[in-house]
C-alpha cells in the first residue's frame, strides 16, 4: 500500500486519511493518525472562529509527525471560507479537502504554497472540471460514504474516474476492514479517505452515547436525510430520527425552489440541521442525529486510533 500515490504525494506510510467528519475529527485524533503512518484532515468549521483556527494549526504543526489537512466547504453556506482559507495558507497546511462547490479559489490560493489540494467529487462531469483547475487528485465520494454521500457505488466509482481522469483518485466510503481496501485497490483506488470507524475512537471528543451507538447499530440502520443541511446526509436511524422522518416538509422543499429565497433557506436550513448536530454529538439527548456511515457494521468496540489504523493495514 506504501506504492499508492497518496502515499507518495502525502509521504505517509500508508494511503490513508481520516476523514474529516464536522464535530468529530479533533487535534488528538488528527495527531494520534500521524503518529501511526496516515495523514488526518480535520474540518475548519470545527473551530468556532478564524483565531482558534489558527491557534489549532499552530499547535499541530508543532506536534504533528506526519501531514495534516483542512476540509472547506467552498459554497455559499460558509461564509467564513476566504478568512479560513487565507488563515490556512499562511500557517501552512499540507492539504486542502474541498467540499460542495468549486475549488478554483483554494487551487490558486495554494499554489504557490505547495499545498496539495483534493476535491471532493461524486461523478465523471465534476472529476473533470477539478482536474481542468488544477486539483492534485480527487476524493471520490461513493454511495457507502457517510455524512454527504454520493450515488454511485464505490467500485464503479473509481473504475470510471481512472478510465476519465490522470490525477490520482482517493476512495471515500465503504471502508472498514482491510480486505475491503484491498478489494478497491484491485479496482484502482490510489488512497483512502476514511471516517466513519474512528467516530469510536478514544481521541474522538464526542459523547459515550455517539461512540456507543456506532457499536451498536450496523450498515442496515443507516439512512439519507435532507433535513439536516438540505444536502442529502447519512445519519444513523436512531427512535428520533423514525420519529422526524428523513425527508423536507412540503414547506421546505417549496422555499428551496424559491429563486429569491432559496440561497437564505439553505443557509437556515444548514445552520439549524448543524446546531441539531452539535447538542447530539456532545450530550445526551433524546433528540439525537447522529452522522455516520455503513462501515460502522466493522465497528466493534470503542479503541484508540491506533488500534483502528492497524485494523486496516494489518
Amino acid at each position: 500500500m506504501e506504492k499508492l500515490a497518496l502515499s507518495k504525494i502525502l509521504n505517509t506510510e500508508h494511503p490513508i486519511i481520516i476523514a474529516p467528519m464536522f464535530l468529530v475529527s479533533n487535534e488528538a485524533m488528527i495527531l494520534a493518525g500521524t503518529e501511526n503512518g496516515v495523514a488526518g484532515a480535520i474540518p475548519a468549521l470545527n473551530y468556532r472562529s478564524t483565531d482558534l483556527l489558527r491557534e489549532g494549526l499552530k499547535r499541530m504543526k508543532t506536534h504533528a509527525k506526519g501531514p495534516i489537512g483542512i476540509n472547506l466547504i467552498v459554497n455559499a453556506s460558509n461564509i467564513y471560507m476566504e478568512e479560513q482559507l487565507k488563515v490556512c495558507v499562511e500557517e501552512g497546511v499540507d492539504f486542502f479537502i474541498t467540499s460542495l462547490g468549486s475549488p478554483k479559489k483554494v487551487i490558486d490560493a495554494s499554489r504557490e504554497k505547495g499545498i496539495k489540494v483534493f476535491c471532493d467529487v461524486t461523478d465523471i462531469t465534476y472529476a473533470k472540471k477539478v482536474e481542468g483547475l488544477g486539483a492534485d487528485a480527487v476524493i471520490a465520494v461513493n454511495n457507502q460514504a457517510g455524512g454527504h454521500a454520493g450515488k454511485i457505488n464505490p467500485k464503479k466509482l473509481i473504475k470510471s474516474m481512472k478510465e476519465a481522469i490522470s490525477i490520482p483518485v482517493i476512495s471515500a466510503g465503504g471502508v472498514g476492514t482491510k480486505k475491503e481496501m484491498d478489494e478497491l485497490i484491485a479496482a484502482g483506488a490510489d488512497g483512502f479517505s476514511i471516517g466513519s470507524v474512528f467516530i469510536a475512537s478514544h481521541e474522538a471528543g464526542v459523547s459515550e452515547e455517539y461512540k456507543q451507538a456506532c457499536v451498536e447499530y450496523g450498515a442496515k440502520d443507516i439512512v439519507m436525510t435532507s433535513k439536516l443541511s438540505g444536502t442529502p446526509c447519512t445519519v444513523i436511524n436512531t427512535p428520533y430520527v423514525k420519529e422526524i422522518g428523513t425527508e423536507q416538509s412540503r414547506l421546505e422543499r417549496f422555499l428551496n425552489r424559491n429563486k429569491r429565497l432559496k440561497k437564505w433557506v439553505k443557509a437556515m436550513t444548514f445552520y439549524r440541521g448543524m446546531k441539531s448536530l452539535e447538542k447530539a454529538a456532545f450530550s445526551a439527548t433524546y433528540k439525537t442525529v447522529w452522522c455516520a456511515g455503513p462501515s460502522i457494521e466493522h465497528v466493534k468496540s470503542v479503541r484508540p486510533v491506533k488500534e483502528i489504523i492497524e485494523s486496516l493495514v494489518k
